[in-house]
This record gives structure tokens, sequence and C-alpha cells, in this order.
């Protein structure tokens, strides 16, 4: 006979929604009521089950006060949280996602850069069997100062997840639930979309528009593009070092094979070296070195770091149902 304990959890998982929207707000008091209103219809023209989750990611201005007021009159609106201070927005993300029912995980932004209305071209290609599904924008309403760090960052997370997408900045995502659990996140563990997508084998992108911003800045500066750039590298540095000795030994074998033919053979490579042919090997070598002890830093940094067990974000505050 089964016990109770089994009896309730499968009654929770069958009181689940179908659908937990994620949304992560940086200073969206003008833009939040609007987003919420097309969110809102969107979800409902689908007809399936949905809660929303919102987090307030440290904003100081009256986006949590319009927070509570959505909360107050929206009953799918199952959360709402506040951060005492900006964690940015993967900490937004693990926070809901630690709170969310849902058997699946919709990602979006509510600066209005993406349209709430182009939601169920994600949710056909996930009913067509896929576990991740990606916005791609196909045309970027955004600055070259964003542009170009974001391809740098896309050319590292396609090699650290192994996958072929092209936007892995696209916050508009929709995950299976099961995949995003099994990740174990927390305040000392983020959900990384990379992650994620590395572990799934049905993946798939979806063309969508991409607005200019209408209110406020991204919460994307330079600088945070940048740490995460390095925060991608440093997850993949076990390809680089092992393809480094690689290569270091392919070297120090051809060199071994040139001694060895010096004793039988007139034959030479590099007969006569240059002191610039030297001057550019020594200034080359040293870079690399260079680069490989800043990635070695770097990974030690971050081992110490996670040694001190600092949580990334801290809840203020949460409404909840």
């Amino acid at each position: 006979m089964r016990n109770s304990a089994s009896e309730q959890q499968d009654r929770r998982e069958n009181e689940a929604p179908e659908f937990s929207v994620i949304i992560s707000c940086h200073y969206e008091e003008q833009s939040i009521e609007e987003f919420h209103s097309r969110l809102s219809a969107t979800m409902k023209s689908l007809g399936r089950s949905y809660e929303i989750i919102i987090v307030n990611d440290g904003s100081t201005d009256g986006t949590f006060r319009k927070l509570k007021e959505i909360f107050n009159r929206d009953t799918r609106v199952s959360t709402v949280i506040d951060f005492f201070k900006n964690s940015g927005q993967l900490a937004g993300m693990t926070a809901a996602i630690c709170q969310a029912r849902g058997k699946a995980f919709l990602f979006m932004d509510s600066d209005l850069q993406l349209a709430p209305e182009e939601i169920p071209l994600l949710v056909h290609e996930y009913d067509n069997g896929y576990d991740v599904v990606s916005g791609y924008r196909k045309i970027r309403a955004d600055s070259l100062l964003r542009i170009i760090p974001s391809k740098i960052a896309n050319t590292i997370m396609r090699r650290a997840s192994q996958s072929t997408f092209r936007d892995f900045g696209c916050t508009f995502k929709l995950y299976n639930a099961k995949l995003v659990r099994a990740l174990e996140l927390g305040p000392f563990h983020l959900f990384s979309t990379v992650d994620a997508i590395s572990r799934a084998e049905r993946c798939c992108e979806v063309p969508i528009t991409h607005y200019p911003r209408r209110y406020g800045k991204s919460g994307w500066t330079f600088k945070k593009l940048w740490r995460y750039n390095m925060e991608n590298v440093v997850s993949m540095s076990e390809r680089p070092f092992q393809v480094l000795a690689l290569v270091s030994s392919a070297f120090a074998l051809l060199f071994g094979i040139r001694v060895v033919v010096d004793y039988f053979t007139p034959f030479r490579i590099l007969d006569s070296v240059s002191t610039g042919l030297l001057l550019n090997a020594i200034v080359i070598s040293s870079l690399i070195i260079v680069s490989v002890l800043c990635i070695i830093g770097e990974f030690t940094i971050r081992s110490f770091i996670s040694s001190r067990h600092l949580p990334k974000y801290i809840i203020r505050d949460i409404l909840q149902r």
C-alpha cells in the first residue's frame, strides 16, 4: 500500500502548471505593466495552465511596488521575489527556478525588446518534442558595444556547450523543467544556459523579433559581458588544456625526430636562425604563457571564492500564494 508521502507527491505533480513563466526585472518600472498585460493575454490564449514568477533584481525605483500591485490583482502570478541588491539576471532566474512548480520553464525579459506574442513559436517546437527551444534574434536592435561582446560570448559558449546555437544571450528560452531541476540550483549554484544546453540533445532555435529598448538601459554592461565570457572560458578549461598538451607533445616529438635525423643526414630545418626570428618566437611564447597563466589564475580565484561559500543572492522579501 502506498504511503501518504508518495500520494502527496503525486498530487503536487498533478497540480503543477504546465508552464512556469520566469521573469527577472531590473529597473523595469516603466515597462512592467505593459509587459505583464501582453504576457498574460498571450498565455491565456494558449489555453494551457501556467504560473508567473517575477524577481525584482535589486531595483530601487518603483519596480517592486508595481510587482506587488500585479501580484495582488493577478492570481496567476504565484511568486514575487525581491533581492537585497542587484545580483544579476542568472541569480534572478535561479531564485525563480527554486520556487517554480511547472513542467516547463519559460524565460523572458520584461524590457519589451522581446514580444510576448511570439511565445507560441517556442511552445510549438516544444510540443514537437524538443527539450530546449531558444529564440534567436535575426536582427539585433542594439549598439555595437553590445553586439560585438555578444558575438564573442556566443562563440565561446558554442564551444563550451558543444552545440550549434547562434544566440545564447537571448533570454527567450523554453526548457523541460526536469533538465533544469537536475542541475540542483540555488544561492550557491546559479543557473547556466551553457550547462543546461550542453546536457540536452533535443534542442532547436526559433527566429524571433528584437525591438529597440524603449525605457532605461540594459543591465548587461561591457564589464558584465566580459566577466560572463571569462566564466565560460573557465568552464571549458579542460578541453583547451588538453589541446595545449597535445600540441606541445607534437612539437616535442618533431623536435626529437629532428635531433635524431641530424645524426644521419645533413638535412636541416631552419639551419640559419636569425635574431628577429628568435625575438618573434620569444614574444609569441610569452603571450601564450601569460594567457594560460591568466586562465589558471581565474580558475584559482573562482575556486577560492567558491570555498568561502557566500550566496550569490539573498532574498529580501517574497510574496507567495
